[in-house]
């Protein structure tokens, strides 16, 4: 059990490690002088980071669909297989917003904190949209402020 939870800790500190790098290459390969033309974002090539270590995102949807979807699956299923990704649809865990948010924020099971490279506001509305899609039927808002006192 513990070589498990080791190992889990393991992949995601390299998959939050692997993140800021490649936001972290993308922005040096960027030309100097171009002030981003050309590019979708400042931070980046594709637009994913507005500086390196920190998503640019503007929606919890398109957080989730960046970040998220990558382990909990596009239908927020989960996935078993070289890891277990936990099925976010219909998770009564998510009942409680400071739940969610602690998870986001802190990390958990092997869950990298990718909150960090999130602000307030994102990590309130990809809560929120998880919250509320995939058959999560919770209607309690996290806010901004939420996140800030947990952080």
């Amino acid at each position: 059990m513990k070589k498990t939870t080791v190992l889990l800790c393991a992949a995601a500190s390299l998959t939050l490690a692997s993140m800021t790098a490649s936001a972290m290459a993308q922005s040096a390969a960027e030309p100097s002088g171009s002030g981003g033309a050309g590019f979708a974002g400042a931070g980046d090539a594709d637009g994913a980071f507005i500086t390196p270590g920190k998503f640019s995102e503007p929606t919890g949807e398109k957080m989730y669909k960046r970040v998220c979807a990558g382990c909990h699956m596009s239908d927020a299923k989960g996935a078993q297989g070289a890891g277990m990704y936990p099925a976010l649809a219909g998770d009564p865990n998510l009942a409680s917003g400071d739940y969610a948010v602690y998870v986001v924020l802190k990390g958990l099971h092997g869950m990298p904190a990718v909150g960090r490279m999130m602000s307030d506001q994102q990590v309130a509305d990809v809560v929120n949209y998880v919250r509320t899609n995939f058959g999560n039927k919770y209607k309690d808002r996290v806010t901004a402020a939420q996140v800030k006192d947990v952080r």
